[in-house]
């Protein structure tokens, strides 16, 4: 699969080189307002000092691509000489000496129709979708966006119903309702840790088929696979393909799924072939889609491999 990569921007990072963070991110609670032509996403952090971090260490944040209206610390507005924004290094910059623990609140605006790169959150065909393996989350809000920082996340997500009847994230479902103005929201919570590049939301008016598996504890679990009208009916073998995945985990390795839900999203403009976000996994429909009128054997045998492969990521990582 091929997507863009600006090229100019790369750059090798080596093992040698690695310095452990001084500061860690260890809960994030977004707050996105999706807008036909811009989001907003609010990023509420709680952070804590790493041991033997120096005391007047700065708090250094990846940040690219993104329009920043606000900076609070511990709810009083950041003062300019406080931070320091370096675009050529896609990177912000929170001064030292800071508390040992501390809230820091960004508020930033995305552009979703302009990210031709399709990495960090992006519209297309009228879907809102994110990419943030390996380096993407950096483009929807600040963070440390690095697999050695693991957080917990909480999500809200608001948008016009009749745009975007459809709004998920990763983690459980815990809350949801109409709001004034034709809107609505969802609220996730993922209650295990993850690095930032296994975060996911997705918005837009897709069909969707259900079902559910229980687990050999008996505990129940919701199983959707989302995808555009004209697919939603080539969806169910990727269906029952996961249910075998999920059986057969359990029965060789004794992983019992961890999450009340599990949900899937298939869109044509998908940039990746399939992505193993946490309890949101996002395919390509080449890899999702199969129908008896126009598939052939081995086009179920690939649709049940990477079904298998994205949902196996939930224990056995990369």
């Amino acid at each position: 699969f091929f997507f863009w990569i600006d090229a100019t921007k790369m750059t090798e990072k080596l093992r040698k080189d690695y310095t452990f963070p001084p500061f860690h991110v260890t809960d994030i609670s977004l707050l996105f307002k999706i807008e036909e032509s811009s989001t907003e996403v609010s990023n509420t952090m709680q952070v804590s000092r790493s041991k033997d971090s120096p005391a007047d260490a700065s708090f250094l944040l990846d940040c690219e691509a993104l329009s920043l209206s606000s900076l609070e610390l511990d709810g009083a507005a950041l003062p300019a000489d406080r931070w320091v924004r370096d675009e050529a290094n896609d990177t912000l910059v929170i001064k030292g000496p800071l508390p040992d623990k501390f809230v820091l609140r960004t508020v930033a605006t995305v552009l979703p129709h302009e990210n031709t790169q399709l990495s960090g959150f992006y519209k297309s065909s009228g879907v809102w979708c994110s990419q943030c393996e390996a380096e993407g989350f950096r483009r929807i809000a600040p963070m440390q966006d690095r697999p050695d920082v693991m957080s917990l996340y909480k999500v809200r997500a608001e948008a016009p119903k009749a745009l975007c009847p459809v709004l998920l994230s990763n983690g459980n479902l815990v809350a949801s309702g109409d709001l004034p103005d034709g809107k609505h929201f969802v609220e996730y919570e993922d209650p295990f840790l993850k690095p930032s590049y296994l975060f996911a939301l997705v918005a837009g008016d897709l069909a969707s088929i259900a079902s559910t598996f229980t687990t050999r504890s008996g505990k129940e679990v919701s199983l959707k696979f989302f995808s555009e009208h004209r697919n939603v009916s080539k969806l169910d073998w990727a269906l029952a393909s996961l249910k075998l995945a999920m059986k057969w985990d359990e029965e060789t390795f004794g992983l019992e799924y961890d999450l009340e839900v599990f949900n899937v999203v298939a869109v044509a403009d998908f940039n990746m072939g399939a992505m193993e976000n946490k309890s949101l996994n996002v395919f390509n429909t080449s890899c999702v889609c199969a129908s008896s009128e126009t598939s052939t054997d081995f086009d179920y045998e690939r649709v049940q491999g990477i079904v298998a492969h994205e949902y196996f990521h939930n224990w056995t990582g990369n």
